[in-house]
């Protein structure tokens, strides 16, 4: 890899020469802007607003723009007088537990290379005592034209160097809050947790950026004079949250689904409209409980429990309906053994 940067280490009365590398690079997909009538390649001219005229890099020169809008000339002979001990030193003024760091700070990072034979034991004594103190060192270092605060970590065999913003770089986040009071329930603290926990841990190496590959394809689709597919994944939700148990519990499942768990385990949650339709939120009667512990079926009864309980039913309707036609049959036969008497008597009356 190469270096941006040539210098040393300043620890305390040791110096480490060292080369600056890059630890990231940017794989994101670039465009050229282009005229759309013929396709030719727009380009920016660095012009003179004073007189007109195009001209090159070595004609263009630094300058501090005041508050009236005047230019005030700074040379690099300027600049160079100025007294900047960390030039070609990354100094390093204190040792502080990493979580001491607020990542809010985290700039570009950097590895640092061993500069020669001489810098490799120096380097190493260096990197071991960072790994056993379990501390991160905060240096100061000077890199394109200005004095940048960084801090030194190890990296498997490596140190690496993370540049920081300053402190006062860093805004408060004043107003950036929810103005009004929100109240969050069990229930919701519940399915947050639940998401967390399906959602779990990830393989960092796994992640990948799908638009950018999406971007390769239609490039290549367009180069070979191919039609773009379009995609068939939508945007995912925007939209206001109506319900705020009832998304959880969809992400819940989504994110279940998605790594191939059954569904089974997700709790349900009964929201709280359908409470109080239901009138979930009262107590119930003891006397309900009871008839719903009897209808309920013994454990290892199963269907032939009910069916049994189905069969006695039917059984206790045919007796009572052939009780009801015997009664009827008696009362029949006594009306009629009743009216029998009474002609009898009207006949000995009337003789």
């Amino acid at each position: 890899m190469r270096s941006i940067w040539n210098g040393a280490i300043s620890f305390g009365l040791v110096s480490i020469p060292i080369k600056l590398v890059n630890a990231t690079e940017n794989h994101s997909i670039s465009f050229r802007q282009i005229h759309v009538e013929d396709g030719g390649r727009i380009r920016y001219r660095k012009v003179c607003e004073l007189d007109g005229e195009e001209v090159t890099s070595a004609e263009i020169g630094k300058a501090y723009e005041d508050a009236d809008g005047s230019m005030i000339p700074i040379t690099d002979e300027d600049l160079s007088h100025l007294p900047l001990p960390t030039a070609k030193t990354i100094e390093i003024v204190a040792f502080v537990p990493a979580d001491a760091i607020d990542p809010l700070q985290m700039d570009a990072a950097y590895y640092l290379s061993a500069n020669g034979v001489p810098a490799a034991k120096p380097y190493t004594l260096l990197r071991e005592a960072l790994k056993r103190s379990r501390k991160v060192a905060l240096a100061k270092y000077a890199l394109r034209g200005r004095e940048r605060l960084g801090m030194l970590r190890v990296v498997d065999d490596v140190i690496a160097m993370h540049g920081l913003l300053w402190p006062d770089e860093i805004r408060a986040p004043e107003g950036v809050a929810p103005e009004s009071d929100v109240t969050v329930r069990d229930a919701e603290l519940d399915l947050a947790d639940a998401l967390m926990d399906t959602l779990g841990d990830v393989d960092m190496d796994s992640l990948h950026d799908d638009y950018r590959e999406a971007v390769e394809e239609l490039v290549a689709a367009k180069a070979s004079g191919e039609a773009p597919e379009p995609s068939e994944k939508g945007a995912k939700g925007g939209g206001k949250v109506i319900d705020l148990l009832a998304a959880l519990e969809s992400s819940v499942k989504a994110a279940k689904e998605a790594r191939g768990e059954e569904e089974d385990s997700v709790a349900d949650v009964t929201h709280l409209a359908d409470r109080k339709a239901s009138g979930a939120d009262k107590k119930p009667a003891s006397g309900g409980a009871a008839k719903k512990s009897a209808s309920s079926p013994k454990a290892g009864g199963g269907k032939k429990s009910t069916s049994s309980g189905t069969g006695k039913t039917a059984a206790k309707k045919t007796a009572s309906k052939s009780t009801a036609k015997k009664t009827a049959a008696k009362k029949t036969t006594a009306k009629k053994q009743s009216g029998s008497k009474s002609t009898a008597s009207r006949k000995r009356a009337s003789a």
